[in-house]
């Protein structure tokens, strides 16, 4: 329990800060940008993000890596396919026009899943960058996959796909630890899992990621101006008031980042002995 009233201390603390109105400005996210010769970093961030979320940090089709000189493992079945648009060219008036008709699915297979020639390490900065997040290992234990996507020209900062992968487009630790605060309401059974993002999930991840850092000494990081930001605009949506939902979920939030630490061996504070 040590960890939880560890936690618990820290969530009154943000909601005395979000009560006050003394905030710092939201940190600006910083932009995962992926340029290297994986063709996978010039497809649409959509498909990075299914790229990713499938727990592959290179993926590519079958002539793609044969171009490379590897081949697909036999008995390989493909974990995602990609969206590819459907090209028709027509000519009207001696005047040929291309337009998009539609887009059909193709598989994709990634790295692991093929052998043969070696490849540069193009994403080992990516694999370093993520190697190194705070608790990571956290997310491994669990058999999560940790992977990034293109996030300059996506409308999300990170998603986690519930008991697979967490994907990153931003490198802020606030994001990482957002997706990780979805992934510990899910092991605890208590995330919301009806279609679309819920105001119950957001809340609990949002301001356990907040408290997560704070348990964690990184206050910077931990964004409580964005955090305010964030739980505001979604209890708005839903005509909500943010502090008090934020105190009926106050619970649940503690318990996430009760397990996180826990899982991460991270032992409280311990009380200091009294000077005889």
């Amino acid at each position: 329990m040590k960890l939880y009233r560890k936690a618990e201390q820290s969530a009154n603390q943000l909601l005395e800060l979000f009560q006050a109105g003394n905030l710092p400005k939201a940190l600006a996210p910083i932009m995962i940008r992926r340029k290297d010769g994986r063709p996978c970093t010039g497809w649409s961030w959509s498909n990075q993000l299914i790229v990713a979320l499938g727990g592959f940090d290179d993926a590519r089709g079958f002539q793609q890596w044969k171009k490379v000189g590897r081949c697909v493992n036999k008995g390989e079945r493909s974990r995602c396919s990609i969206l590819v648009p459907l090209v028709r060219k027509i000519t009207e008036a001696d005047e040929e026009r291309v337009f998009i008709s539609g887009f059909t699915s193709t598989p994709v297979f990634g790295l692991e899943q093929t052998s043969g020639a070696d490849l540069p390490d193009e994403a080992g900065k990516e694999k370093r960058w993520i190697d190194e997040l705070p608790l990571v290992e956290v997310a491994r234990k669990w058999g999560l996959s940790v992977n990034t996507y293109n996030g300059h020209e996506s409308g999300s900062q990170g998603r986690y796909r519930c008991g697979e992968s967490i994907a990153l487009g931003v490198r802020n630790l606030s994001a990482w630890c957002h997706e990780l605060m979805h992934a510990a309401d899910d092991k605890r059974g208590t995330i919301t899992k009806a279609r679309g993002q819920q105001l119950d999930n957001e809340v609990v991840a949002e301001l356990g990621a907040a408290v997560l850092l704070q348990c964690l000494g990184q206050d910077a990081e931990a964004d409580t101006g964005g955090c305010w930001k964030y739980i505001t605009a979604y209890c708005d949506k839903h005509n909500r008031q943010p502090i008090q939902v934020c105190l009926q979920l106050l619970n649940r939030t503690c318990e996430a980042v009760n397990l996180i630490l826990t899982e991460a061996g991270i032992v409280a504070d311990q009380p200091e002995k009294a000077v005889a």
